[in-house]
C-alpha cells in the first residue's frame, strides 16, 4: 500500500513539475497567457498534493492507530510516518511561491 502511495506522489510531482514547466516557457507569451499558466500552476502544485497527502495519512493513521494499539512503544515512528507525506504539500507550497517570485 505505501508503494503505491508513493507511486502516486511521485506521478503528481512530476505532474507538477510539468505544469510549471509550462508557466516558465511562457517568458515570450502574452501577459494574460502567462498569468493564465501561472494560477493553473500554483492551483495544481498545491491542490494535487493536498488530495494525495490526505489520502495516504487516512491509510497510514488508520494503520498508526491499530499499530499503537498492540505496541505503545512504536508511537514515536507512527508520528514520523504520518508526517512524511506532508513534504509534498510543503514542496508544492515552494513551487507555487516560486512560480509568482521568479
Amino acid at each position: 500500500m505505501i508503494r503505491k502511495v508513493g507511486i502516486i506522489l511521485g506521478a503528481i510531482l512530476v505532474v507538477i513539475l510539468g505544469i510549471t514547466g509550462v508557466a516558465f516557457a511562457q517568458e515570450a507569451a502574452t501577459h494574460a497567457a502567462r498569468s493564465w499558466a501561472l494560477y493553473l500552476g500554483a492551483a495544481l502544485a498545491i491542490g494535487l498534493p493536498a488530495l494525495a497527502t490526505g489520502y495516504a495519512q487516512g491509510k497510514i493513521g488508520a494503520a498508526g492507530a491499530g499499530t499503537i494499539a498492540e505496541k505503545p512503544d512504536m508511537t514515536g515512528t507512527v508520528i514520523i510516518m504520518i508526517a512524511i507525506p506532508e513534504t509534498a504539500v510543503i514542496l508544492g507550497f515552494v513551487v507555487a511561491i516560486l512560480l509568482f517570485v521568479l
